[in-house]
């Protein structure tokens, strides 16, 4: 938590630089193919009636680490992502620090438009298939002090189809069934710097004691540094309210390594969470950062161009 708070206040420049959406918009672009972003107007010398000039790459993907970012893919684009990350580091030499074991996860994203986004996954951790929907309402255009901000709206359903125990009786399929909604806010104060405050609500049909929510609300918190062109520093952390879950589990804390190269955008990491799909890394993480529980890890996503 030290090591998150010093990144974010070592990093605010704050920029009032405002931004609003318009649904007159031209096509966007982004320097990474495939990824909504934002093009100036070469009027920009004169005073006309312009269109917006949307703000560039809050985020270089439409993940921060494990959460979604407000990033989107454009119109007939499909994002193919893997999402790979191994044991425990403190397992020691025995194991490869963690190396000797993998976990995954395989996600396709496709852009309906450039603002409305579905995508289909299958994780390894727990045999979960999810599906989600996500829809921007408004984004940061420069110029526009009214609308300031990036927001982005995301529901998830996920489904975990691992055999369950013989002691399990009964086990009906809605108990396999998991939802998330989660609002998405962000802003680039500056041409170094951007923050995403996460607001999430968690449903899980099945809970393992009456002691325990089966709606868990929890605020999440992500950044990224840019540190040159093609480089950045992210972060991310869920803060889960007391009393919703096992006390086993922990909040989620990762911290990760963008590298942009071309259409790809491959990411290393370090993070306390096993499970990469919301209902793992928000209600399941089981590792603590204090002990010694980290995963290294690798995300890696290439766009591919559909329709054209």
């Amino acid at each position: 938590m030290r090591l998150l708070s010093a990144l974010i206040i070592s990093s605010v420049a704050f920029s009032a630089n405002a931004q609003t959406d318009t649904t007159k918009q031209p096509s966007a672009v982004s320097d990474i193919p495939g990824m909504v972003g934002d093009t100036s107007s070469m009027l920009d010398g004169f005073d006309m009636n312009e269109e917006p000039d949307f703000e560039q790459n809050v985020f270089k993907g439409n993940r921060v680490i494990n959460s979604h970012s407000v990033e989107m893919i454009g119109k007939k684009n499909l994002d193919y992502r893997i999402c790979h990350r191994f044991g425990y580091i403190n397992t020691g030499p025995y194991e490869m620090f963690g190396l000797d074991q993998a976990y995954q996860r395989m996600s396709f994203s496709y852009g309906i438009s450039d603002l409305v986004n579905v995508e289909i996954a299958r994780s390894s951790v727990n045999k979960m298939y999810d599906g989600s929907l996500k829809v921007k309402f408004m984004r940061q255009a420069k110029g526009d002090k009214k609308r300031p901000l990036s927001i982005v709206y995301v529901a998830n359903m996920a489904v975990q189809t691992l055999k369950p125990n013989s002691s399990q009786t009964p086990y009906y399929f809605s108990n396999r069934l998991y939802y998330t909604h989660q609002l998405l806010i962000a802003k680039k104060f500056n041409e170094h710097f951007s923050l995403q405050i996460m607001p999430t609500l968690l449903h899980r049909n099945l809970i393992d004691s009456m002691k325990y929510k089966n709606d868990v609300f929890c605020i999440g918190i992500g950044g990224r540094n840019k540190i040159t062109r093609k480089t950045a520093l992210t972060y991310e952390y869920f803060y889960v309210l007391p009393g919703q879950i096992n006390p086993i589990y922990n909040n989620s804390l990762s911290i990760g390594f963008d590298i942009e190269t071309g259409g790809h955008v491959f990411q290393l990491h370090f993070t306390n969470s096993t499970g990469m799909n919301e209902k793992g890394f928000l209600a399941e993480t089981d590792g603590s950062w204090a002990k010694g529980d980290i995963h290294f890890g690798f995300n890696i996503s290439r766009i591919f161009y559909i329709g054209r």
